[in-house]
Parts: structure tokens; C-alpha cells; sequence
């Protein structure tokens, strides 16, 4: 399977976080919060899933669109788009996760959302 087969702009297994909110509000990509549940509490992106890391197996991901995954700052989730793209799977890293995604200026839910600290 090549390495980005819907050609997503990416390098390789790393989205920006523009794109993935392109692709989010088009419904092309599932996005998987892997955090822990005080860290979704606190501010989560919205249209996101949320399984965290010790929970993530291939059952509880769908393989019909490509998948992004996301954390606080990228590193959980590179492990497991690595994992999910060994796989089979067409995974992504939103590139720096939750704290990169605010820094632009992309919104959070619930209203007052935050990254919380790991």
C-alpha cells in the first residue's frame, strides 16, 4: 500500500492542522483522540472520537475513510498512526496534536475548552 494513497498533502503520516479540519468538516477523515478522558474533558476537537490509548485496537477504529490521530502534542498519536499504518491501516498524526491545533487559532469544544497538561 503506498504511503498516502488519497494524497492528503502530507508529509508523510503528519497532517497540518488546517488540513485536518478541511477534511474533518468534509467527512474524509475519522479523527481518533487517543488522550486520556481528563484531558478530553477539558477541550476536545469537535466531530472527534475518543478512545484512548490503552483502549485503541483495530475493532474500535473503521477502516471505510483514512484516520488521524491526535493527542496532546503528537507523540501518543504517532504511535499509533504508526501502529494503525503497519496495520494496513491509511493513518495520519495531526502534526503537533491538540497544542498545534489551538496555536493556529482552530476552535475547541466545549465553549472555554483547553489542552490540558499530561
Amino acid at each position: 500500500m503506498p504511503a498516502n494513497p488519497h494524497n492528503l498533502n502530507a508529509t508523510p503520516q503528519n497532517l497540518a492542522p488546517e488540513r485536518v479540519a478541511e477534511l474533518l468538516a468534509a467527512g474524509e477523515v475519522v479523527l481518533v483522540d487517543v488522550r486520556e478522558p481528563y484531558e478530553r474533558a477539558a477541550g476536545y476537537i469537535e466531530g472527534s472520537r475518543h478512545v484512548e490509548l490503552g483502549e485503541l485496537t483495530e475493532a474500535a477504529v473503521e477502516r471505510t475513510r483514512p484516520v488521524v490521530f491526535v493527542c496532546r502534542v503528537g507523540g501518543r498519536s504517532a504511535f499509533a498512526t504508526q501502529a494503525f499504518a503497519r496495520a494496513g491501516y491509511d493513518a495520519y498524526n495531526l502534526d503537533g496534536g491538540m497544542v498545534e491545533w489551538v496555536r493556529r487559532g482552530l476552535p475547541l469544544a466545549p465553549d472555554g475548552g483547553y489542552v490540558a497538561e499530561h
